[in-house]
């Protein structure tokens, strides 16, 4: 299985030399949302990191929270 690992980040290290320098930046927030998604935290750890980054003020207003959203 690592060599399949192994050629999966070799494939992934060749489209990020491929990407123009201006967009790394963007790729690297999909790649970390991505990674974020998949792993699941406990329920304590995201208890931690919601406290943490309400207390930050890194908040959103209710009324935006569907935005861009087509609930029917």
């Amino acid at each position: 299985m690592s060599s399949e690992i192994s050629v999966y980040e070799k494939q992934l290290i060749h489209e990020i030399e491929e990407t123009p320098h201006e967009y790394l930046p963007n790729l690297l927030q999909i790649v970390r949302l991505f990674r974020e998604s998949v792993v699941v935290k406990s329920a304590e750890d995201s208890f931690r990191q919601g406290w943490k980054e309400a207390l930050a003020g890194e908040t959103r207003p209710v009324s935006e929270l569907w935005d861009g959203i087509d609930a029917e």
